[in-house]
């Protein structure tokens, strides 16, 4: 057996070990391979929900045992780490409430617990200098996948799985149409960036991509949901990045492009045509989107004032809602495990305490997303687009939503961390510039 520098073979065998973990754990080998794990899943991500599973568990294990538990336990006090793993505990303990089957029960701690990770991500990629990669290949990942949506639309035979709408080659419209948003608004900050430089060959780049995600989105195929949180998004990137006049006259122009779109977009009228219709079908007790949810919260109010301050326990929505269906018909008689709504949801199974957990996590994260640099902007623009679309679904608990929350908060929130307390290395990723843009000086390079 090889021994290590600095030590020798009187040193006792414990302390031998811990060094050379420690040297592994140090060595350029560990951060490549940990680094191309958290790649692998982000790039997966589009594609896949068991390849991310598989690649996050192999970064766990290979994280695991290294780790310095008393830098991590001492990130634990920030709040965004936190109260994640606050979340989780009080699912876990939320299942001694519950009048649900114990394998509902375990079952509902499911959702729950990819925020196990976050604390993880947030340690980890305050010692990775690769973050931006992570980045990289979940765009990269997108930008292929908008190829074979168009692909798709034209030949509907070169699907990779059987969806229900056109353009979409794989998972569903809801998942690709979040996954196009967070590409649109993360790359606006290089986009400007490279405007203010005068990088016009970038510059060009960037907006074909960001046009091409637009069109399909608006011409193709997208989640009505997308229509609230995008118009937040552009509103909070003009504020956060532009001088008044620059944003008025960007808000100006995406107001002429939305009534041209309009226009000339019938799927979109169609899309939003479809709420009113939809609406009647509440009035009239059958099954439709629009009547699916006002339903589902009709009940669920009902059921949060049964147990207001600790809910009904975790896994006790279906029950909650099999029992409510009994002599039932229609869409009354509907049987759910998610009220699409986030709040509802946490309020039913944990009361007043659940959403306090829940608002309290999306504030910490919010907080810690406060910087102008390009990893902050990545930050808040996952997790506002987590709270605004679960006004309307509970995205946060969903698995390919949830996960892009847990991803980007994660890595994000960890690079924004470790460049607040290492100003004298900015820089994001190996090699690569941060961006700081802020309303009246050019864009310097930086992530």
């Amino acid at each position: 057996m090889t021994i290590e520098p600095g030590l020798s073979r009187a040193t006792p065998l414990p302390a031998r070990r811990f060094e050379q973990h420690r040297a592994w754990r140090c060595s350029g080998t560990y951060l490549r391979v940990t680094d191309i794990l958290v790649v692998l899943t982000a790039a997966s991500l589009p594609w896949s929900t068991t390849a991310p599973t598989v690649f996050i568990l192999l970064w766990l294990f290979l994280v695991l045992p290294l780790m310095d538990w008393k830098a991590f336990g001492r990130n634990l006090l920030h709040p965004a780490a936190a109260l994640p793993l606050a979340f989780v505990a009080l699912a876990t303990i939320g299942t001694l409430w519950s009048d649900a089957a114990w394998a509902a029960r375990l079952h509902g701690i499911n959702p729950v617990s990819k925020l196990l990770l976050i604390p993880f991500l947030l340690y980890f990629f305050q010692q990775s200098r690769r973050g931006l990669g992570v980045l990289v290949a979940f765009v990269a990942s997108c930008a292929l996948l908008l190829l074979l949506s168009w692909i798709v639309l034209f030949d509907p035979a070169l699907k990779i799985t059987a969806t229900v709408s056109d353009g979409v080659p794989v998972k569903n419209y809801i998942d690709q149409s979040q996954e196009f948003a967070v590409c649109i608004f993360v790359l606006a900050c290089p986009t400007l960036v490279a405007a203010r430089q005068r990088r016009l060959p970038t510059l060009l780049g960037y907006l074909v991509l960001i046009l091409a995600f637009l069109a399909n989105m608006l011409f193709i195929v997208s989640a009505r949901t997308a229509l609230i949180y995008m118009p937040v998004l552009l509103v909070m990137f003009a504020a956060r990045y532009l001088d008044r006049r620059t944003a008025h006259a960007l808000l100006a122009a995406v107001t002429i492009a939305g009534l041209l779109v309009w226009t000339t977009s019938p799927y979109l009228r169609q899309r939003i045509g479809d709420i009113a219709i939809e609406y009647q079908a509440y009035e009239t007790n059958s099954l439709a989107s629009t009547a699916q949810r006002l339903t589902y919260w009709r009940k669920s109010i009902r059921f949060i004032a049964g147990a207001p301050l600790l809910g009904h326990g975790t896994g006790s929505i279906r029950h909650l809602f099999e029992q409510d269906a009994i002599g039932q018909t229609g869409l009354r008689a509907d049987v759910v495990n998610n009220p699409h709504n986030q709040t509802l949801n946490a309020a039913v199974q944990w009361g007043l305490l659940g959403v306090i957990v829940l608002y309290a996590m999306w504030l910490s994260h919010l907080l810690l997303f406060s910087g102008r640099d390009l990893a902050s902007w990545i930050g808040l623009v996952v997790v506002v687009q987590n709270f605004v679309s679960s006004l309307l679904n509970s995205h946060l608990f969903d698995f390919h939503e949830g996960w892009m929350y847990v991803l980007g908060v994660g890595i994000a929130g960890g690079v924004s961390l470790r460049d607040r307390s290492d100003t004298s290395q900015p820089n994001l990723g190996t090699g690569s510039p941060q961006v700081q843009v802020s309303g009246s000086a050019h864009g310097r390079p930086h992530r």
